[in-house]
């Protein structure tokens, strides 16, 4: 598998990169996890707008979904080749209803679902394209889900925003590569089922026996590299940070 981050921002995007979204490929099938405020710009530096053939939204925050309503535009008013068929799209319950509020002023109460095929996410395992996936539900005020994504072998877990919880360990158990929030800083903020700090980032990679921790979804206002010194102190494998644009193979 082939991980491409194309937003790691938490909350709002920063001057270096958009909100949420994450780029997994494999065998030729491209499936896009979370799609934050600024990421539908940055997205197009790695592929083409309707190259897309799923996407994943862990939760209805708007840095994890809110650029959907402009990938809406342009996929329903693309005047080459004529509105663009319906990919499917992974979310909490009330998904669609959420992105038609937002945006506001679709045609219909409808149009969303023109070109997306909404599925409603409960915890459990399924399959995306080539991708065997699971799914659970993790600890934040909203419907959150994480995702462990695996295929030839090999494991990719994504937390999603979360605080401490038994399913991320379980999603992240021996995962190839954990890319994982550290919103908050450890010492400073302690507010249980909402972010993780970069402790209990690695911390939960040293309990599920991860074999990579990747940390993301830092605010601008949160010192990273604090958050990076952090994971280490507990957790003995490799951490760095997510960066836009950074490429795994997994």
């Amino acid at each position: 598998m082939k991980l491409t981050v194309v937003g790691c921002s938490g909350s709002f995007p920063s001057a270096e990169s958009a909100c949420s979204s994450y780029l997994v490929e494999a065998d030729g099938f491209r499936l896009l996890l979370d799609l934050g405020n600024g990421a539908l710009g940055e997205l197009q530096r790695h592929v083409g707008l309707y190259d897309i053939d799923a996407v994943f939204l862990s939760h209805l925050h708007a840095d994890h979904c809110i650029d959907m309503c402009g990938y809406f535009v342009a996929r329903y008013y693309r005047h080459e080749g004529g509105r663009a068929p319906a990919i499917p799209v992974y979310g909490p319950e009330g998904t669609e209803q959420r992105l038609t509020t937002a945006y506001a002023d679709t045609p219909t109460e409808k149009s969303m679902a023109e070109v997306f095929d909404f599925h409603t996410l409960k915890s459990g395992t399924f399959d995306i394209g080539p991708f065997s996936v699971r799914t659970e539900k993790v600890a934040h005020p909203v419907e959150t889900y994480g995702i462990r994504i695996e295929h030839g072998g090999r494991s990719l877990a994504y937390s999603g925003d979360t605080g401490v919880c038994a399913s991320l360990d379980e999603l992240a158990a021996g995962a190839d590569l954990f890319l994982c929030e550290a919103s908050f800083t450890y010492g400073k903020e302690d507010i249980p089922g909402l972010h993780l700090n970069g402790r209990e980032a690695g911390e939960c990679a040293g309990r599920a026996g991860a074999r990579r921790l990747v940390l993301t979804h830092i605010p601008p206002w949160t010192d990273a590299e604090a958050n990076v010194a952090d994971a280490r102190a507990v957790y003995d494998g490799p951490v760095e940070l997510a960066v836009a644009g950074t490429e795994y193979e997994v």
